[in-house]
């Protein structure tokens, strides 16, 4: 799979499209950016079977806003609908791979366990 643009029109539908993506939010104007760029190209092309998407935060200030993306770049990482890597700053490519190496190993049934437990004991306060 190819670097995707996503935008509030297709954000939704490609997030569920795929069972794990990884999103840089970025602004054209960000230099850490643009020397994250091609490293986020490189392991994409490793890794077809990932979406990885590219969020301008300048054209989609509304996505932006909603993950609360307060500097850039932000590499996010959603597998099964569920947020399970968020950082601020430009990642080294084998830090990159080395994320997608555990997000593919997480056992989403224990995280979903995790989840369910958190929110019981938030509720029980």
């Amino acid at each position: 799979m190819a670097l995707e643009n996503l935008t509030a029109e297709n954000f939704n539908e490609k997030i569920g499209e795929n069972p794990i993506a990884i999103i840089d939010f970025w602004a054209p104007w960000c230099g850490p950016c643009r020397s994250f760029a091609p490293i986020f190209e490189k392991v994409a092309e490793e890794n077809p079977d990932i979406l990885f998407g590219k969020v301008n935060t300048e054209e989609e200030q509304a996505i932006a806003a909603e993950f609360q993306i307060r500097s850039i770049p932000t590499i996010m990482v959603i597998k099964e609908g569920i947020i399970v890597f968020n950082q601020a700053g430009m990642l080294p490519e084998e830090a990159l791979k080395d994320i997608i190496k555990q997000v593919r190993e997480l056992d989403m049934d224990m995280v979903r366990a995790e989840i369910a437990k958190q929110q019981q004991e938030g509720n029980a306060q």
